[in-house]
């Protein structure tokens, strides 16, 4: 049985985290993903007070929506491969107060943006900081408990699991993994994604669900707020595949509908699409309580 999810910034804010949670658990989802993201507001939250982290905690608890991952796309403004010794040193105290957070919040997994960098020029030098930086990161995960999963990006750096399998050779650790987006390997051309997924499926935490327009020669592809079934990615495959393989953890549909004027009605449309190619391939998803 596996469970479903829905982002954050997908789901209209209520007032209040009470109602929020409230909220989901109406649309039917199982849990929550937490975002810290570039911004400020979004930011801050790693320096929330305990009455602050206590307000989530309890609305988590009082509507058994539980808080799946801390999604910290933050490093994308603050990266881990950067030439500017303070910003990687900022970025490493962003991760250390994001386990901090993690564990007040009761979430297991920190999902980390797979970029060197991304303002910035990659390099090889760019690659050898992030790798150094992230080995620094497992170790301060690692001493808490929380998984750090790495997830495929927009961006070629990481942008399938093997990828993420060959840093994990060099950065030995349980607590190292993968967090695939299928609209993100989907969209690369050079990428076979039941091969990828097949491979690598020991190292797999969570699912993104997220439609994309695939990378061609003259177009950079688009892999943000494509209505699912619109895009390149073949959903029915790529979901028959995780179930003949034995995945049994978190879909999380990835939606940027938050401020939509009929938020509501578009993820009850992408829960619909979804459940319609679970019950097609045999996925079930644990029930509400």
């Amino acid at each position: 049985m596996n469970s479903l999810g829905i982002y954050e910034k997908a789901v209209p804010f209520q007032g209040t985290w009470l109602d929020t949670f409230k909220l989901i658990k109406e649309l039917g989802f199982n849990y929550m993903e937490f975002s810290v993201d570039e911004s400020d507001e979004r930011l801050a939250r790693l320096d929330w007070s305990k009455e602050e982290r206590k307000e989530l905690l309890d609305a988590s608890f009082e509507t058994g929506i539980r808080i799946h991952t801390l999604m910290l796309s933050g490093h994308r403004r603050f990266p881990l491969g950067s030439s500017d010794p303070e910003v990687r040193e900022h970025s490493i105290e962003m991760l250390r107060k994001a386990v901090n957070l993690a564990c007040d919040l009761g979430i297991r997994n920190i999902q980390m943006a797979g970029y060197d960098v991304y303002y910035e020029e990659k390099t090889v030098d760019s690659r050898a900081l992030f790798v150094e930086g992230l080995r620094e990161c497992v170790e301060i995960a690692a001493s808490k408990g929380i998984t750090l999963a790495i997830e495929t990006m927009d961006d070629p750096f990481l942008n399938n699991t093997q990828k993420i399998a060959d840093l994990k050779r060099e950065i030995r650790s349980p607590w190292l993994q993968a967090y695939p987006d299928l609209g993100n390997i989907s969209a690369w051309p050079e990428n076979d994604v039941a091969v990828d997924l097949e491979n690598n499926i020991d190292y797999v935490t969570c699912i993104h669900l997220k439609d994309t327009l695939a990378v061609t020669e003259d177009f950079e592809g688009k892999f943000k707020e494509v209505p699912f079934g619109a895009g390149c990615v073949d959903f029915m495959g790529c979901l028959r595949t995780l179930k003949r393989i034995g995945y049994t953890g978190g879909y999380t549909i990835e939606m940027w509908t938050e401020k939509s004027d009929n938020a509501i009605d578009e993820i009850k449309a992408a829960k619909a699409f979804f459940e319609e190619i679970f019950e097609e391939v045999g996925i079930e998803i644990e029930p509400i309580n």
